[in-house]
């Protein structure tokens, strides 16, 4: 049974949802988690799905076991009324935070957070984590005017999407952690950077699934779908 702060507080709509709903139970099953499922237009049509290992870690060898284990049932529910190709990912090193447990583990980063609530008029936020408590997250912020509160605490109930901000202590203690998959390539974030900007490893296409493959022989003549796996090397877009 998944603890209370492994359980995922952001999660998807539409059918990036039913995409989720039909992985997460086989991802959970391989003692992995799933951290969020994306339906992009890249190449078409993409499906990004980030999983990762208990202690945050994820690599090649991981991707493939997970590849394997969902691929069938994606071929079998169908939930993607188009072509698709298929990214199995890890967080990356700016990761998206989606649990009480990610929140826990990177107290004292730096982080960024989107409301789906406002707190008195305001929805987004950036500043250090300095813990989480009875479901609230406490941030400091950075530069408050004085005599304004340079602490404030944000429901998790009420998150729209937070994630950590690529920074150099951040990348020095994901190497040491062993969940950056390479410090090659990783810059600082810039302030007036693209918050928008991609946000995982890289990947690379594996070969190609479609309907001459024995595993898609049942699949429509219209689907070409191909799995992936993660490089190690980040790269920011």
């Amino acid at each position: 049974m998944t603890n209370e702060r492994d359980r995922r507080l952001i999660t998807e709509t539409g059918v990036a949802a039913r995409v989720a709903a039909l992985v997460e139970p086989a991802i959970e099953d391989l003692g992995f988690h799933l951290v969020r499922v994306r339906v992009m237009s890249t190449n078409g049509c993409t499906v990004q799905i980030m999983a990762e290992r208990t202690d945050g870690t994820m690599g090649v060898d991981d991707c493939e076991r997970v590849s394997k284990a969902i691929s069938p049932i994606l071929d079998l529910e169908d939930p993607v009324a188009q072509a698709y190709h298929l990214e199995i990912s890890s967080p990356g090193i700016d990761r998206p935070l989606v649990r009480a447990s990610d929140f826990d583990r990177w107290i004292g980063y730096d982080t960024r957070i989107e409301m789906a609530t406002p707190v008195d008029g305001r929805k987004r936020f950036r500043g250090f984590i300095r813990g989480v408590e009875n479901d609230v997250v406490t941030i400091e912020l950075p530069d408050v005017k004085e005599g304004e509160e340079s602490r404030v605490r944000l429901s998790l109930a009420d998150l729209g999407e937070a994630r950590l901000v690529l920074t150099d202590d951040l990348i020095r203690e994901s190497l040491r952690r062993g969940t950056a998959p390479s410090a090659d390539g990783a810059e600082p974030e810039d302030d007036d950077e693209d918050p928008a900007r991609a946000d995982a490893p890289a990947v690379k296409p594996a070969r190609s699934r479609g309907p001459g493959d024995p595993r898609t022989k049942n699949k429509s003549k219209t689907k070409n779908k191909s799995n992936s796996k993660t490089k190690t090397n980040p790269e920011k877009e």
